[in-house]
This record gives C-alpha cells, sequence and structure tokens, in this order.
C-alpha cells in the first residue's frame, strides 16, 4: 500500500502525542515540554522528553526518538499500517485508498498563440515594475519559507534570534534538531507519488515581470512534470497577496478595520479581484489542480467559474506554515454569504485546521483562546495577545480541544453573549467534556456590551482585553449560568430539571474523575436556596470593599438589581414579621396617633442618598435596559449630583466582584441588609423615646421591634436548617 508523504505528515502533526504516550509513562509539564521516565528502558530520573512544539519524542539516556507513528510502530508492536490507521481513527483524517490521490496532478499544456502586434512605447496594462516584482517574488516574511518534509524542524520566527529559556536545565529545542532520528525507513518503503518534487518550471506571468508571457506561450514552455497542490497553492496565495497591493479599495477594507500593513505580511492576506476566471487566465496550465482544490468549479450550465471573487482573503495555513486553502470575506455586509471558505481538498480538510495555530506557535504562545472569526484572531495577534485561533466555520471538535489544552492544560472559549454565540459555547463544552481530566481546564469568556474580541480591543484596549481574558469565568459557574436562565428556579421541578441535565453532563468527562462528583456537588448547593448565593455575594461585597456602610452596599446592590424594588423591601419585611397586623391593647390603641401605626417608609430612614437611589429606581423602572451595566448607568444619570459621584467611584468594582463570581441574585442579600437598616432605625427611635419620654409610642414602637427580631431569628433558624439539609 502506497501512502502519501504528504498524509503521513498530516497524521503526525495532527496526532495527540502527548496522550499516546501518556498512556505508558506518567508525563509531566516542564517548561514548554512535558518530560517523564523513559517507556523504553528502566530508569529513576526522567529524561524522556516529549516536545508539543514539533510534536516528536527523544530520550537523552537511550537515545530513542521519532514521532506518532513511529512510537506506536516500536513501542506498542503495530506494523506500519496499524499504526497508520490508529493515528486515522483519532485524527479522523481519512487515508486514501487510492494510489493517485495525492498531492501531484497534470498540468496541462497550453496552446502557443500568435504575439499581438504592439506600438513599442505601449505597456500592458499587467505590467509590474521590477522593484515589485522583486518583492512579490521574494517576501520577506518567514511565514512564506518553504517548509522542508524533516518532520524533526520547526520554523522560527526571524525576529526570535535567542533560544527559549528553560527551567532546571531542560533540553533546547536545538537539542532536537541534532538527534538523528531514524524517521527516513517508512519514506523509502511507503512512497506516495513519485513524481512528488519541487515544479519552478512555471513561474506566472505576474511574478517574472515579463509582459510577453501573458500573452504568449511557446511550445517550450509547457513543463514536462506534474504539478504540486501545496506549490499551486503558494503561488496562488502570492497572487492574491499582490491584487491587495493593486486594489487600493481591498487594502482601505483592511485599513478601515485597523489591521496595519506588516500584519498584512504575517498572514499573507490578499484579494481576489473581479472576473469569473480570473485564476484560470494566471494559471493555464494548473486548471486541473485548481479544480481539486475546489478554487475553480463547474455551474450547471457546465461552465467554469472562480469560487473566490471580489473578496479579501486569508490564507489558511497547516502546522507547518504551508498554505492549505483560502477564506475569503466580501467587502459589502449585504453580500451574502459573508465568508466563503474553500472546500475540503487532498491537502485541506477543515476539521482538522485552526485559523492562526501556525502563527500562535512562531510566537511561542502558551495562553490560548478560541474564537470565532478570522479578524479576532489577527486582531488580537496585532494587540500582542498571542494564542487565538479559530476554527474553520464548523464546530471545533474533541480532537482540536485535546491538542490545545496540551499546549496549556487553561483553554479559554470567547463567543458572543447573543443566542447563536452562547448555542455555539455550549455545544463546545459538551464536546470538551471527554477529554477534560482533572488537570484541564475550561473557561468561558463573553465580553460586555455585545463586543467581539476585535471591537473590544478597538474600544477598551489590549490591557483591557487581558483582564477579561484572565477572569474569564469558569466552567462549573458557566454551566449554573447558563441553565438557570432556562429553568425557573423557584420550581422545584425547575431545579430538578437542571440538576438531572447537569448529571447527563458529567456523564461524559473522563472516566474516575473527580470533577465530576465535585461539580454535581456545587450546582446542588447552589440550588439549596438563597443561603447560599447570599454568602456568595457577601463575600464578593467584603472582597470589594469591607469599609463602607450597610447604606452604601445596599445602594450598590439595587444599582445591580434593580428589580429588588418592583415589591417595596420595607413592605414586605414589615407584612412577614407581623407588624402590619400589631395587635394592641385598646387603651393603647386609642391613645396612639396615625403616625407611629404605619407602616415605615424609606423618607423614615434619614438617608437621603439612599432615598434618592430608591426613588430614582421606582421612577425608571419600566424603562430600565435589559443588560445590568447598562442599566446602572441609566440610574445613575437620573439621580442627584452627589449621589453620582460616589456611587459611580464605586460601582466598576463592584460590579465585577459579582459578575467574577456568578452572581446571579441579590434577593438574600438585600432583604439581609433592609433589616439591619430596619433594625438600628427601630434601636435608634427607642433611645430618643427613652431621651424624651412618651411612654404610648415608647411601648408600640418597643412591640413592633420585638415582633422583628422574632422574625429575624426565625429566619436564622431556618437558613441554618436548609443547610444542614444539604450537607446530609
Amino acid at each position: 500500500m502506497s501512502i502519501p508523504n504528504h498524509i503521513l505528515e498530516q497524521l503526525n502533526s495532527q496526532a495527540d502525542l502527548i496522550s499516546i504516550i501518556g498512556r505508558h509513562t506518567t508525563l509531566k509539564r516542564a517548561g514548554s515540554e512535558y518530560k517523564g521516565c523513559c517507556p523504553f528502558h528502566g530508569e529513576k530520573s526522567p529524561s524522556f522528553y516529549v516536545n508539543p512544539q514539533k510534536n516528536i519524542y527523544h530520550c537523552f539516556g537511550c537515545s530513542v526518538g521519532g514521532n506518532a507513528i513511529s512510537f506506536l510502530r516500536d513501542y506498542e508492536n503495530l506494523t506500519f499500517i496499524e499504526a497508520v490507521n490508529e493515528l486515522s481513527k483519532q485524527t479522523g483524517i481519512e487515508v486514501p485508498k487510492e494510489e493517485q490521490q495525492n498531492v501531484s496532478y497534470q498540468r496541462a499544456p497550453i496552446k502557443p498563440k500568435v504575439k499581438p502586434k504592439a506600438k513599442p512605447e505601449t505597456k500592458p496594462k499587467t505590467a509590474i515594475e521590477p522593484a515589485t516584482l522583486a518583492a512579490a517574488t521574494h517576501p520577506q516574511s518567514t511565514n512564506n519559507q518553504p517548509v522542508t518534509d524533516d518532520q524533526s524542524s520547526i520554523n522560527v520566527p526571524a525576529a526570535d534570534t535567542q533560544p527559549p529559556a528553560y527551567n532546571d536545565n531542560y533540553p533546547p529545542l536545538e537539542a532536537y534538531d541534532s538527534v538523528p532520528y531514524a524517521m527516513d525507513d517508512y519514506h523509502t518503503s511507503y512512497q506516495g507519488d513519485a513524481n512528488y518534487q519541487d515544479d519552478s518550471s512555471y513561474p506566472p506571468a505576474w511574478l517574472t515581470g515579463d509582459a510577453d508571457t501573458t500573452a504568449l506561450y511557446d511550445d517550450n514552455s509547457v513543463s514536462d512534470k506534474d504539478g504540486n497542490l501545496y506549490e499551486l497553492l503558494e503561488q496562488i496565495q502570492q497572487f492574491y497577496q499582490h491584487n491587495l497591493t493593486i486594489h487600493p479599495h481591498a487594502k482601505h477594507y483592511f485599513l478601515s478595520r485597523g489591521i496595519t500593513e506588516d500584519i498584512f505580511e504575517t498572514f499573507g492576506l490578499g484579494y481576489a479581484p473581479f472576473g469569473w476566471q480570473h485564476l484560470e487566465h494566471q494559471f493555464p496550465q494548473d486548471i486541473e489542480g485548481l479544480k481539486a482544490l475546489g478554487l475553480v468549479r463547474k455551474s450547471e450550465s457546465g461552465r467554469d467559474y472562480d469560487l473566490l471573487r471580489d473578496r479579501v482573503i486569508f490564507p489558511i495555513r497547516d502546522n507547518q506554515g504551508r498554505t492549505i486553502g483560502f477564506g475569503g470575506r466580501a467587502l459589502d455586509d449585504e453580500v451574502k454569504p459573508k465568508y466563503i471558505n474553500s472546500s475540503d481538498s487532498p491537502v485541506f480538510h477543515k476539521q482538522h485546521v485552526l485559523y492562526g495555530y501556525y502563527e500562535s506557535r512562531q510566537q511561542r504562545a502558551d495562553n490560548w483562546l478560541v474564537v470565532e472569526g478570522y479578524m479576532d484572531v489577527i486582531a488580537l495577534y496585532q494587540a500582542g495577545i498571542y494564542g487565538a485561533v479559530a476554527s474553520m466555520g464548523t464546530a471545533i471538535n474533541e480532537s482540536q480541544i485535546s491538542r490545545l489544552l496540551t499546549l496549556n492544560p487553561t483553554l479559554t472559549l470567547s463567543f458572543d453573549g447573543d443566542s447563536a454565540g452562547q448555542k455555539a459555547a455550549w455545544r463546545t463544552l459538551e464536546v470538551a467534556l471527554p477529554v477534560l481530566g482533572d488537570d484541564k481546564e475550561l473557561r468561558f469568556l463573553t465580553l460586555p456590551n455585545n463586543h467581539d474580541p476585535d471591537t473590544f480591543i478597538k474600544s477598551q484596549g489590549a490591557d483591557a482585553m487581558r483582564e477579561q481574558i484572565a477572569t474569564a469565568m469558569p466552567l462549573s459557574q458557566y454551566i449554573f449560568a447558563y441553565l438557570s436562565e432556562r429553568y425557573d428556579l423557584t420550581l422545584a421541578e425547575g431545579k430538578a430539571k437542571l440538576m438531572s441535565q447537569v448529571r447527563a453532563l458529567t456523564t461524559a468527562l473522563p472516566k474516575g474523575s473527580s470533577f465530576r462528583y465535585l461539580l454535581n456537588n456545587d450546582i446542588y448547593q447552589k440550588l439549596g436556596g438563597k443561603r447560599s448565593q447570599n454568602k456568595d455575594a457577601k463575600d464578593a461585597l467584603l472582597d470589594f470593599d469591607g469599609d463602607m456602610t450597610i447604606s452604601q452596599q445596599l445602594q450598590l446592590c439595587f444599582l445591580f438589581q434593580p428589580r429588588a424594588l418592583s415589591d417595596d423591601p420595607i413592605e414586605a419585611i414589615w407584612q412577614q414579621a407581623g407588624i402590619n397586623d400589631l395587635q394592641l391593647p385598646a387603651h393603647i390603641k386609642q391613645k396612639a396617633s396615625a403616625d407611629i401605626l404605619r407602616p415605615l417608609a424609606w423618607e423614615d430612614l434619614q438617608d437621603n442618598a439612599l432615598l434618592d437611589i430608591v426613588s430614582t429606581i421606582k421612577r425608571c423602572l419600566n424603562y430600565l435596559p435589559k443588560d445590568a451595566n447598562a442599566a446602572a448607568h441609566f440610574i445613575l444619570s437620573n439621580v442627584k449630583p452627589s449621589t453620582q459621584e460616589t456611587l459611580s467611584r464605586d460601582w466598576g468594582g463592584f460590579y465585577k466582584a459579582l459578575t467574577t463570581r456568578n452572581i446571579l441574585s441579590l434577593d438574600g442579600l438585600v432583604e439581609e441588609l433592609v433589616s439591619q437598616l430596619i433594625e438600628r432605625h427601630m434601636k435608634k427611635k427607642i433611645q430618643d423615646l427613652v431621651k424624651n419620654p412618651d411612654n404610648i409610642k415608647l411601648a408600640i414602637v418597643r412591640k413592633q421591634s420585638q415582633l422583628l427580631n422574632d422574625w429575624l431569628r426565625a429566619q436564622q433558624a431556618e437558613q441554618s436548617a436548609q443547610m444542614a439539609t444539604v450537607k446530609s
């Protein structure tokens, strides 16, 4: 059986080598690598290293080394074909059954044309200045350097001239390059196509600068070699990239999005011009290759046409930096679809490629972030936040998540806050659970005010984006927040449905997972009533500022949850404590004034700032935005300047403290703070009546205070009983 070299390269580069070797020896992170005791020979001190950057292993004790295929073959005693098939199952990369399904294609001869007569001083419109041609033919970016077939090699950015720093004398990357791995045996025994070789005999006319060749081919220009898809893709990428420099409207699109010209080069950004057959005209000998790549298609009428037209181009690269496909975005937002990706081909498999992965690895990224769009990846990279990747229009899959978690045990997912974005985040969560061991962690980032990373960086800056990533929501909090919006947790039925879904989710976690028990228990505790949420809210409040008065705390709580005033808390407590039905002796009731018997009001607390907040919220309650932060700013814009100045200073930190802890309700905390204010008010009133005796009023206030204290003790006893039940 003959297996093309490019398939072997894809299998080895996409394999989860850490997991494969981890079945046989314990590997621990050591800097950017993993180390452990060598499975091939007995040793007490670890000298076996796995480099996830190159996806290779090496033992500095017995000198064994190789890649995924060699490990399965040499350690697990699989045959070469068995090892290939095993990796095919793990990665999803299909091994072709027919030998001719590879990266080679038959180039077509070009019919000679008669050179048209032209005036000597007239230059063809497609002629390009020599300086431009030199720049296009020899790009300076390391991303455009050819990648060798040596699987142990890795491209390093030109700017990174020093080896990375390693702790504990970990071997530098150069140590791997100097080791002669025995990886050529299966290349010679299982060669793909014998014609898999370089072909530099037919650069397009726009590269050579010979204007005459765009209109004339002679018989000697026809190559007798087959074409290579990788080389053709590189030529097309340069063609698109060159077109960006000569089409100002396309270049303006990127500049208007804040992308700088050095990023054009780093990501190879380009432009597919107008015209239904510009690729066929530019690469007339490579029609078969263009069709194999899906860049040229056939219409219902039988006419060939280019897939990408009048679109800015995002080259898609594999782990080795080779161009394997293209994404095209319409310049006009009204054009549908907005994004088009080139179709799967012998070298491009969408479900195994992450946009931006290669560029981030070149920057030795350590923290990884999954985003939704190409522009998000580029904006983060330009801001110096490396490690952002995006899937190819389809949901990220289990093997991709596993690979990213191998590079860093914490992975952050950033999706839009709309319904579609949150559904995508939930699907990703479900996909990730089977590979989420106890040492791995998923975090979820939903940016405020419907921002995506691209717009957030432009609005708030790179440092604010880093802070958002650092405080992303843990998986346990995200699950509860997501499900609590879909079930009515005031009903026992809603709590039961939520708990049932949580149990179903946790069954997907790896066998023996401690997180399964802890997550179930954590959600169960959250469903135990107001007590748990109330404690979390109080902890967050104390962590934020322990010196605030009760009134200031309550004002911030009302800003965060203005609906708490839809049913007046003072009236509610007055009724629950039974104070409104106060039973008094007849002689006292007859002598009591109407004022002393009326329910307590906010005005009685004699707190101007609190009264300002309460009255403003009640007045604006029906007009407030749904977003908590937006509603708070709406309220602040309508209160008195003195109140606004005080609360504005504290609001940002308070809001962050609560959202970071995923606190959904402040009902319990509001009730507790209002109770404390009422209790203090009653004590002060009693003290005033003792100083200025009024026996009738004093008897009534003492009775009211006694009912309030009885109710507060009953509330505390009920909460203690609930916690005891939950713990048992």
